[in-house]
């Protein structure tokens, strides 16, 4: 039975949820577990088992699964972008990078030969198991993400890129997997999907979003300083901005997650070559480049030299991070629907210990060899490989686009387990992990001035 929008016990829940969130906000980041655990928690008491609200089945129910998942991740990649102020060429980037397209692609291996060896699955399964879990989370990650654009924390920044940038470069895996199930045309040696899928999709949706984001955060700063037009709505401008460089990837047959990414990022820069370029006498400082409008009329801010790009960035991502987490707390309430009504699958005793604690440590030691990592970054960084709203997106396009029968069941019943073992498992220990590493990181930085 699908979801009754109707029953008038679902407005009573939104309402009673969201002042909820809003009035306990404070609270929530006092308590030793994140939000999302208790979302999660809601969802179990709404789903079948409990009120009855949220009645889907994960394989049935895919195709609106795949729509509502796709819309939380692309808002939080768009968030994700406009918070990264680092010009792309620091090397501040290194570590986000080689997470994103060499760990990635060390984790979706070491599943696949597991998920082959260990659960049984036939390689193409597999393959697609290992690209369902590899990303890490953009939305729930929010905790250890940066927390502003002027955050300089190494911990947080790497964690932040990489979210950005393997919610796309997981595509390419996803499209091999079901390429070796028989549901997508890989070519003769698997040269179109090197070619199609691989090359070209990740190039393309990169360069999309850049095109895009630059050209439309220019003409609105032109509009704004010349003719004093365009100023205000910029709810809209972020809304068309997403839509129109996801739409454009798509049509292209590029990966969108990677255009949206991009086009936040496109738009920081334009925000820190501008500001930097008109601030050379240090009237912005950090404070104002997070704040530009406070105490001051914002209509006067918008058009101004020097602080109008600071102004647009900041009104953008102010917009995005509220529609963020909307976005978390609608998707972790239907997560934990889901999961009250899906068995728990056996060999989930020793896949997701196996996961946690040997893939993802082994992951990032790969991609970061050379990185110059410290021992507490990199053991922080393989802990908080969190897993979230990005593998149930694409557990349900994987479905759509033909997976089913028994490996549909064992994907679905693996991917969201360990979706709920790590919301709570991260939920759990990132307060208590995170304090410890800024206590190592403040002594750090003391003995060096020292």
């Amino acid at each position: 039975m699908p979801v009754e929008l109707t029953d008038p016990r679902w407005f009573v829940l939104a309402g009673v949820v969201f002042i909820a969130v809003a009035l306990g906000g404070s609270v929530l980041k006092r308590l030793p577990v994140t939000g999302a655990v208790l979302y999660l928690a809601i969802g179990a008491a709404v789903g079948p088992l409990g009120l009855g609200l949220v009645r889907l089945d994960p394989i049935n129910d895919a195709g609106l699964l795949e729509l509502l998942t796709e819309l939380a991740v692309i808002v939080s990649l768009f968030t994700a972008g406009l918070k990264l102020r680092a010009p792309i060429r620091s090397p501040r980037w290194r570590r986000p990078i080689r997470l994103a397209f060499v760990s990635m692609a060390a984790t979706v291996g070491l599943i696949a030969v597991v998920g082959s060896v260990g659960l049984g699955l036939p390689i193409g399964a597999a393959v697609l198991l290992g690209a369902v879990l590899a990303p890490t989370d953009p939305v729930l990650a929010s905790d250890v993400q940066v927390e502003h654009p002027t955050d300089h924390d190494e911990l947080r920044f790497t964690l932040t890129g990489e979210a950005g940038f393997n919610d796309g470069t997981a595509f390419p895996f996803v499209m091999l997997g079901l390429g070796l199930l028989g549901l997508n045309e890989l070519g003769e040696l698997g040269g179109r999907w090197v070619v199609v899928d691989l090359a070209w999709a990740v190039t393309g949706g990169l360069v999309v979003g850049a095109v895009l984001g630059t050209i439309i955060a220019r003409i609105v700063l032109y509009l704004r300083r010349t003719h004093r037009e365009a100023v205000g709505l910029d709810e809209f401008l972020c809304l068309g901005l997403i839509g129109l460089s996801y739409g454009v990837a798509l049509l292209l047959g590029t990966y969108a997650f990677l255009a949206v990414f991009a086009a936040g990022l496109a738009v920081r820069r334009i925000e820190r070559t501008t500001t930097d370029a008109g601030s050379a006498g240090g009237r912005l400082d950090d404070e104002a480049i997070r704040r530009p409008a406070l105490g001051e009329d914002p209509a006067e801010v918008a058009v101004d030299e020097a602080g109008g790009a600071a102004f647009m960035a900041s009104e953008l991502l102010a917009f995005n991070e509220r529609l963020e987490r909307i976005g978390e707390v609608g998707i972790v309430v239907i997560i934990g629907a889901l999961a009250s009504t899906t068995p728990v699958p056996v060999e989930l005793a020793w896949f997701a210990p196996l996961l946690f604690l040997v893939i993802r440590p082994v992951a990032v030691a790969v991609g970061l060899v050379g990185a110059g990592a410290s021992g507490p970054l990199l053991a922080m960084i393989a802990w908080f490989g969190i897993r979230g709203i990005g593998s149930l997106y694409y557990l349900s396009f994987a479905i759509v686009h033909g997976v089913n029968g028994d490996d549909g069941t064992r994907l679905v019943g693996l991917t969201l387990w360990i979706v709920v073992i790590s919301i709570v498992l991260h939920g759990v220990s990132v307060t208590p992990i995170v304090r410890r590493y800024e206590a190592w990181r403040d002594a750090r930085v003391r003995r060096g001035n020292d």
